[in-house]
């Protein structure tokens, strides 16, 4: 056993450096090939060891389940609009005239998991679990300069020539990574159990863009208007880590087939030096104050039920994933999300095949943006969540299957397909304050002049989203 748990725990650590990209915001839809197989089912149905975070309470065997996800999404942005011509100001003019594909289109998201079932009263586990992530990679957007697209400015100009990108992406590139490790104590007695499982999470994040168009703060002058400066800002500070503590609460209840579940995990709070805070001071986002470094996990509950007949297992979990009161997601003002999943197994001798279904409404909801003056932080807010963090994907369906090789080792898989959503968020104050910050400093400070410029700009960013996943894992018996 000594040298499964090595084996295992190496895999965890080969696979650990690459990044995740999520489902359900930007948690993944289930842990293990098992439960991504039946759309994410893992309250209310034991998977063996996987289920050591999903319901602690459910692990009862001797076993230990090692694998990864090849989790391949595809994100694609514009930011489509229109400005008065800066020669005839009557006349509008087009901008973000193409779309931009993310090139973070490939991730390896691993998973460990050991289970030892002492006796026929407690069952403890280890678990480490590649759980949530995000990112975007914009990179190749062509810059936009004054003297043309992708043509830099000469080494005597100002590098403020610099005028934003053919999409509207700012070349952004943002990666979020989450990895838990847990160990689950499950106690078991006449049918019943009941589990906790304390929480250690490691997290990194780094955001940067090209921000060269933009402004440092919105200020205020005497009359009570505000005014965009323009400030030559590149943004970007490596990439930022923590770890942060938590835990899960399991219960479970078997009788005649029918196996109910409950479980609550409780809210993670990380903090990512210089991503968060620099990133939202640079584009002006409250009053040039920014917002916090801190972006907590939420707190998470949910139960389940699966009923077994003969070979044929019927299961429904629902989740509540309370985004809206998190560090950090409710500054983005995302919405608590209502998670349900629907799934089917059919189990033979050394055999089974899983059909499963995902829903959970896109929590990026879309902030009033229409005028600079007063709405000028919901643009922001509308941009960062649409170019940076696209969590929008919606439905999942999904595969899976297991085949037993002998009666110590077997493989599962699974697939899941997230089929594309198209979400568009207004982002016009956001163009405004460049038109007004532009005009201002074009026309020798004429305000009058800036604001009507302003006023006709308008703008909205459209990002397009569907997911693929296959998972594969091995499952040995002791």
């Amino acid at each position: 056993m000594t040298r499964t748990i090595k084996l295992a725990v190496a895999a965890a650590m080969a696979l650990g450096t690459t990044s995740a990209f999520a489902t359900n915001g930007d948690n993944l839809i289930g842990l293990g090939a098992k439960a991504r197989g039946m759309g994410g089912i893992g309250i209310g149905m034991s998977h063996g060891a996987e289920s050591g975070l999903s319901n602690p309470a459910l692990i009862d065997a001797n076993e230990v389940t090692f694998g990864g996800t090849i989790f391949m999404p595809k994100v694609n942005f514009q930011n489509k609009g229109s400005v008065p011509d800066p020669t005839n100001p009557q006349n509008m003019m087009p901008i973000g005239t193409t779309s931009a594909d993310s090139k973070s289109d490939l991730s390896v998201i691993p998973e460990v998991a050991l289970s030892v079932k002492v006796n026929d009263m407690f069952t403890w586990g280890i678990g480490m679990y590649g759980v949530a992530g995000m990112g975007v990679d914009y990179r190749d957007d062509t810059a936009v300069y004054s003297n043309g697209p992708g043509q830099y400015p000469s080494p005597d100009g100002p590098q403020n020539a610099y005028a934003g990108t053919m999409s509207g992406t700012n070349q952004m590139l943002t990666n979020l990574q989450l990895m838990r490790f847990a160990v689950p104590l499950a106690f078991h007695m006449s049918g019943f159990s009941f589990a906790v499982s304390p929480i250690l999470q490691y997290g990194s994040l780094s955001i940067a863009y090209n921000n060269g168009s933009y402004f440092n703060m919105p200020q205020m002058d005497q009359q009570g208007d505000i005014n965009f400066v323009p400030r030559n800002v590149m943004t970007g500070h490596g990439v930022s880590q923590d770890f942060g503590f938590g835990y899960n609460i399991g219960l479970a209840y078997e009788i005649s087939g029918l196996t109910i579940g409950a479980v609550y995990t409780s809210a993670i709070d990380m903090e990512y030096k210089d991503q968060i805070s620099k990133a939202s001071k640079n584009f002006g986002l409250n009053r040039g104050a920014g917002i916090s470094d801190h972006l907590e996990q939420p707190a998470e509950m949910g139960i389940g039920v699966s009923y077994k007949l003969g070979g044929n297992t019927f299961a429904i979990d629902y989740k509540n994933i309370q985004w809206s009161s998190a560090k950090g997601y409710k500054d983005f003002k995302w919405d608590d999300q209502n998670v349900i999943a629907i799934g089917y197994e059919y189990a033979a001798e050394g055999w089974a095949v899983r059909v499963g279904y995902n829903y959970a409404s896109n929590p990026i909801k879309e902030q009033t943006a229409a005028n600079m003056q007063t709405d000028y932080d919901g643009a922001v807010i509308n941009y960062f969540n649409s170019a940076g963090f696209p969590a929008t994907v919606e439905s999942h369906f999904t595969l899976g299957g297991s085949y037993t090789i002998s009666k110590t080792f077997g493989l599962d898989f699974a697939y899941s397909y997230a089929p594309e959503t198209s979400f568009s968020y207004d982002t016009s104050a956001l163009t405004q304050a460049q038109i007004y910050a532009a005009t201002y400093a074009a026309t020798q400070g004429n305000k009058q002049m800036a604001g009507q410029a302003a006023a006709a700009s308008s703008s909205e960013a459209t990002v397009k989203h569907s997911q693929q996943g296959v998972t594969v894992a091995m499952t040995i018996k002791f």
